[in-house]
């Protein structure tokens, strides 16, 4: 059976495949050989630079340009190349170290030179470098664009809909109104604090050796500041030098990098929760898409489908996330190999995410606000003003306020006219009476519209 979208096993490469092309393109197989070239070819920089290598001493602009060309020229049929050479060598980093050698080995200055490719490097000097490029530009060029994206239509809804009163419910139970932009404005402030904690996660690197001690560079070139040049390939690649480490860097940034994105997820769940709760009330009507079909029975159903994709797919993504922030910085002694095949399962967690994201901003595309609803339930809960009516009342140190109005109000419906009944005869100054019996559910929204249109 070929591999087509129709016949990939995971969801984010078959039915999702469309919305996940810009991850693809940097955690594929694909992509991780083609930043692990990357790093290595930087890594020859950086010793033909330091000018400490008498043997990389006569290599000349044009002949450094001659390897970055493997880099920035590296094509699917050098990434296929590099996996023909792997099930020879049954090791994919020294795959791709021997497919560098194969493209500079007829070039006249690096012939004689093709040892210092990979040149006292273990795979996880690269391998570490690879993932700390792929999870920096996942996170810069897709997923913090996405999330602020939504952060972007959150907050357009939040001031569209600032003055828009609505019924809170507290305990699933009538409450306090609110207005609806309000309650979308403390998604934005927690979702845009979420995103400023991932966005500013320090992804780290280092260049050291078989256990972080620079005991092959030491051997070969004793006189070399051998911890200057491999900080300075980790910060040419644009990653924070990590000086400490066994074989592995300890990934202790990388579970970091996941609980932050999870705690993105986590809010954005909630808010997947929420709107579903809002469109099966009536508040939102969902705009209808011709030829749509929301049940293969039911013809009248449109579904909130968008929200309920994204709850599942964030589900899954944390599920991985949470996973991988726990078993990643765990490595038996120096190193063990259980960190490879977890971390290929990056994209996979960050692809989840990338697709429920997308999904939640759909989602929200497709709302219409239904004032009259939103009027509706305000109207037939007046005993939502018990609250404001027994704190005035304590105000003017009206005896037992909160028990008078709780012998009114818990457990029944009143109306306008038995609240009207009930303020006209407390002993309070004439003029607050007349203030609370022009309050009314929809007027009695504290300072949400000003919350909302502030954020």
């Amino acid at each position: 059976m070929s591999l087509t979208s129709l016949t990939a096993l995971s969801p984010v490469d078959g039915r999702y495949a469309s919305r996940c092309a810009d991850l693809r393109e940097i955690f594929s197989e694909a992509g991780l050989i083609r930043a692990r070239v990357r790093v290595e070819v930087a890594w020859l920089h950086v010793l033909a630079n330091s000018r400490s290598l008498p043997e990389l001493n006569g290599l000349t602009a044009d002949d450094l340009k001659a390897a970055t060309a493997v880099a920035e020229h590296f094509s699917d049929e050098d990434a296929q190349a590099v996996k023909t050479i792997e099930r020879e060598t049954n090791h994919d980093v020294k795959a791709v170290e021997y497919l560098i050698k194969r493209k500079l080995g007829d070039h006249p200055a690096w012939k004689p030179r093709l040892e210092f490719v990979h040149f006292a490097c273990t795979s996880e000097d690269i391998n570490n470098l690879a993932y700390a490029m792929m999870c920096r530009d996942a996170r810069a060029k897709v997923l913090l664009p996405h999330l602020q994206h939504l952060e972007s239509v959150l907050r357009a809804m939040a001031h569209a809909h600032a003055d828009d009163p609505m019924m809170a419910r507290t305990h699933g139970q009538a409450a306090t109104p609110t207005t609806l932009g309000k309650e979308v404005a403390v998604f934005v402030h927690r979702l845009r604090n979420a995103c400023e904690q991932f966005a500013s996660v320090r992804i780290l690197g280092k260049a050291n050796g078989a256990v972080g001690n620079f005991n092959a560079h030491l051997a070969a070139y004793p006189g070399v500041d051998w911890a200057h040049l491999g900080r300075t390939l980790v910060e040419t690649l644009g990653i924070e030098w990590n000086p400490y480490t066994t074989q592995i860097e300890p990934h202790d940034w990388v579970a970091q990098y996941c609980d932050a994105l999870a705690r993105c997820n986590t809010i954005l769940t909630d808010l997947c929760r929420d709107f579903w709760g809002y469109v099966s009330l009536g508040y939102f009507r969902q705009k209808v898409v011709a030829g749509e079909v929301g049940s293969s029975t039911m013809p009248h159903k449109v579904n909130p489908i968008d929200f309920e994709n994204g709850e599942g797919n964030f589900g899954v993504a944390n599920a991985l996330l949470r996973f991988m922030s726990e078993k990643l910085p765990i490595s038996r002694w120096q190193r063990d190999l259980t960190d490879s095949t977890v971390q290929r399962n990056l994209g996979v967690a960050l692809a989840h995410t990338d697709v429920a994201v997308q999904s939640v901003s759909r989602g929200l595309a497709r709302l219409e606000v239904d004032r009259d609803r939103l009027a509706d339930d305000l109207a037939a809960n007046w005993e939502l003003l018990a609250e404001p009516i027994q704190t005035v009342m304590r105000r003017y140190a009206v005896p037992d306020a909160y028990e008078q109005l709780k012998a009114l109000t818990r457990g029944r419906r009143i109306d306008a006219k038995s609240i009207a009944a009930f303020v006209d005869g407390l002993p309070i100054p004439a003029d607050e009476k007349k203030r609370l019996k022009a309050m009314t559910p929809a007027s009695y929204i504290g300072l949400a519209a000003r919350l909302a249109r502030e954020i």
